[in-house]
């Protein structure tokens, strides 16, 4: 079959692999119709580069029919449709019992210190073949897929599989009061369907990025906006639209990105100079992100207020202002979306008959698979006014 794989830094192609398989008697085997391009796909492309394998197959966003189940499987048969989550889950563990599917004991890490695999994340999470793929095997048939109607376009239920629950846990944990402010840091995917989802609860919603396109996308749903780009003060604009408080909670929906930050994109680019396994070690155990979100997210939150972290960081050893957060009385809440925890919810939305969210209209981009390298590079430029892209293998 077809599949995007990585093959180098800022060097992701399609190439042929060898076709799934049912390895376990609890698989089922997916033909994937629908598969998005991730925000995070973009530390693959750099600087998660020392976790990589040349051929590993990427992606965590697909949704597809099912084409084949294991004997075990009984919730599934072929011709079902289902999105299939980022999340490698059990659904049974003790984590999983508790809402932690990003923590699921059966998948963890535990060689790497990290917590449940991760679907097309490099051998940090598992090394799971991905979904930017014609098939995949899917484990766990009988708790992982997500199961949706037949009838509406795939970009209905699509977002089940990362944006939805990423963006959806993003706001449960800024735990906004009624009546609060919520501020978004960043315009990307997720940020962009969090001030959705925070505006349909009746939320105020502040977003601020550096890209016009965007912010007028989340302007167009009823945001307020601030441009990075015309502004060198972003706290004090901040609390000049919130009566001089800060915002009640702030969502960072960056993570680590580096672009546009000179020095974190130089640190980076200096540490893929160096031998893999150096690579590696230093990701492990020192700092290389880009804080300037998170750090704005500290200054524009209101004392007492809640900042929720739902961009990845990959530094172990990031310098954070920790007086600040001391001193404010912060609250912060951050981890991996549970998306089994949160898909009921989302999909009891998604089946209405109004699109509450405007799911359908999300993409900006719709492209054959054969475009996932050039899609990998304009995203990451943040050309082409693209936000969010989803292949159609």
């Amino acid at each position: 079959m077809r599949a995007v794989t990585w093959q180098g830094r800022h060097d992701m192609r399609v190439t042929d692999v060898p076709d799934p398989r049912i390895e376990e008697p609890t698989d089922v085997l997916v033909q994937i119709t629908s598969t998005g391009l991730c925000g995070s796909d973009l530390h693959l492309y750099d600087p998660l580069t020392p976790f990589m394998t040349p051929g590993d197959v990427v992606g965590h966003e697909p949704m597809g029919v099912v084409t084949d189940v294991g004997a075990d499987v009984t919730s599934l048969r072929k011709g079902d449709r289902v999105v299939v989550p980022f999340n490698v889950s059990c659904g049974e563990c003790w984590m999983c019992g508790r809402g932690l599917h990003s923590q699921c004991e059966t998948t963890q890490n535990r060689d790497q210190g990290t917590g449940a695999s991760l679907f097309g994340y490099s051998k940090l999470y598992g090394q799971v073949p991905g979904g930017q793929a014609e098939a995949m095997r899917v484990p766990f048939g009988d708790t992982l897929p997500i199961k949706v109607p037949d009838g509406p376009p795939d970009d209905r239920y699509l977002y089940l599989s990362d944006v939805l629950p990423t963006a959806w846990q993003g706001v449960e944990y800024a735990d906004v009061p009624d009546g609060g402010t919520l501020l978004v840091m960043g315009a990307g995917p997720i940020g962009d369907m969090a001030a959705r989802i925070a505006l349909y609860r009746g939320h105020r919603v502040i977003v601020v990025d550096r890209v016009s396109e965007r912010l007028d996308r989340v302007a167009a749903r009823g945001a307020e906006t601030i441009d990075l780009g015309s502004t060198d003060d972003v706290p004090e604009q901040v609390r000049e639209l919130t009566d001089g408080r800060g915002a009640d909670s702030v969502l960072d929906a960056v993570g680590m990105e580096a672009h546009g930050s000179p020095m974190a994109e130089a640190a980076q680019k200096a540490l893929g100079l160096l031998p893999k396994r150096v690579q590696g070690a230093i990701m492990t155990r020192a700092g290389v992100d880009r804080l300037d979100a998170l750090y704005l997210a500290v200054e524009s939150v209101r004392r007492g207020g809640t900042v929720s972290i739902s961009g990845v960081y990959g530094g172990a050893a990031d310098p954070m202002p920790m007086m600040q957060l001391f001193d404010k009385q912060l609250t912060l809440r951050m981890g991996q979306a549970n998306v089994r925890r949160w898909s009921d919810d989302i999909l009891a939305l998604l089946e209405r008959d109004e699109d509450v969210l405007g799911v359908e209209d999300f993409a900006t981009h719709r492209l054959p698979l054969e475009d996932a390298p050039m899609a990998y590079a304009t995203f990451r430029d943040k050309g082409d006014a693209m936000v969010k892209t989803v292949f159609r293998p």
